[in-house]
């Protein structure tokens, strides 16, 4: 396999590959020439094809890196830096070198001497969970895996050869790196934020000249940029939509704003991407076990975390609607029983998001004498909104069945959420 980057800057040199937020273009040739410059001095540190090398960098510098690893068919591991010491040392442990600064080197790109076809199923990244329920866990990520996405994804949300992807996700989580290898493997654009923030991103989004096609976002990112006004942007195609449960009325909020969103389920396992618009992607297989659980197989999907059976076992519960499409219940290890009753804490969750008096919502079994566990939700209120208990109860009790309804209504300033958005279930105890 030819290196994508390589490629790109072959057939698409002139091509804008990257655009940071302070306005600055890299074309294919110069991230080409930029990225060899970097493998040749990962290669004089005697860096050699198999090694792990962790990216521990501002997002910009990191995707040079990252393409740098790629070239030289070296395992790239983007770090977080965000995290704590403790945090990035478990990331970093196996790592033969810890680039925290790209290296200064020839600004023609010294030829560097990586493999000139690259394997497909080595391994090209190491990825970490986001532990939204338990601890992280790394994830290796095959060229192979990667091509399967990427040709998956497009032909889920389609493809212009003109694409600009916004990427306000921070690049050591699946969700943005993604877009990056996507974007090389097309040879399209990517808008880099370093962060998500909302009037920027509403203003790229907004702005013709900057012709925003596609962008990935969480519920809450979306939820933030309808309230600060984001209406039929010009260019986009698509929100790829992710990360956690979608409340209907956020995607009737979209609509009603003309904002045309796919929501998407994935995992890290799979290179971010499993199904779209409730349809596996090109390559991927779907089913449901016996006891509920989704199961996954097909070329997306890391070789090292099949079961024995050869499926992913997502933990995620789900079922298949009348069209076909899966629809996720909630996480296995979520499941609140509540006087011998299943009760999934995110389908409670996306009903609390309906009421307009609420902005967040998280709910969670906390244990009881008389129902085993209790249903409790936090709720995160609108400035101003003076709900009641009693108001939530009703609300929840005209759509939910009643061994459904939360038991307790506890108002807080805030749910515990990771970087990318997600919840973190494990702390709401």
């Amino acid at each position: 396999m030819e290196p994508w980057l390589t490629r790109a800057a072959r057939i698409h040199g002139d091509r804008t590959a990257l655009r940071t937020i302070d306005g600055a273009h890299t074309t294919y040739k110069e991230l080409h020439a930029r990225a060899t410059a970097v493998a040749s001095a990962l290669q004089a540190q005697r860096v050699a094809p198999g090694d792990h090398v962790a990216l521990a960098l501002p997002s910009a510098e990191l995707v040079v890196a990252l393409h740098a690893c790629l070239l030289l068919g070296v395992v790239a591991v983007p770090i977080d830096l965000r995290l704590t010491e403790a945090e990035q040392a478990l990331r970093t442990a196996h790592a033969s070198v810890i680039l925290d600064a790209l290296p200064a080197g020839p600004g023609d790109g010294a030829a560097a001497r990586g493999p000139r076809d690259i394997d497909p199923d080595t391994t090209a990244t190491l990825m970490f969970t986001s532990g939204t329920t338990a601890g992280p866990k790394p994830v290796a990520l095959s060229y192979d895996n990667w091509l399967w996405n990427a040709l998956g994804s497009a032909l889920a949300l389609g493809l212009d050869p003109g694409e600009t992807w916004l990427c306000p996700m921070p690049l050591a989580h699946v969700g943005g790196l993604s877009i990056q290898i996507r974007s090389a493997v097309y040879g399209t654009t990517v808008l880099l934020h370093e962060r998500f923030d909302t009037e920027r991103a509403v203003a790229a989004l907004m702005d013709p000249e900057q012709r925003v096609t596609l962008v990935s976002l969480v519920p809450t990112m979306l939820s933030r940029l309808l309230d600060a006004g984001l209406r039929e942007p010009p260019a986009l195609r698509r929100v790829l939509l992710g990360g956690g449960p979608i409340a209907p009325a956020l995607l009737a909020r979209a609509r009603d704003a003309g904002v045309n969103v796919s929501p998407s389920y994935g995992m890290t396992e799979a290179c971010s991407q499993i199904a779209t618009d409730g349809f596996p992607l090109l390559g991927t297989e779907l089913r449901i076990a016996e006891d509920g659980e989704v199961l996954v197989r097909g070329r997306t999907v890391a070789r090292g975390a099949l079961g024995p059976d050869g499926w992913l076992h997502t933990g995620d519960l789900g079922s298949f609607d009348e069209d076909g499409r899966l629809v996720i219940a909630g996480r296995k290890a979520d499941t609140i029983v509540s006087g011998g009753e299943n009760v999934a804490p995110t389908e409670v969750e996306s009903v609390l998001l309906e009421h307009p008096g609420v902005m967040d919502a998280a709910v969670f079994g906390r244990a009881d004498p008389e129902w085993g566990e209790a249903v409790v939700a936090l709720v995160v209120l609108a400035d101003g909104a003076g709900v009641e208990s009693d108001a939530l109860r009703a609300h929840c009790a005209a759509r939910l069945a009643p061994f459904k309804v939360p038991k307790r209504f506890e108002p807080v300033e805030a749910i515990p959420r990771g970087v990318t958005g997600k919840l973190l279930r494990r702390e709401l105890r």
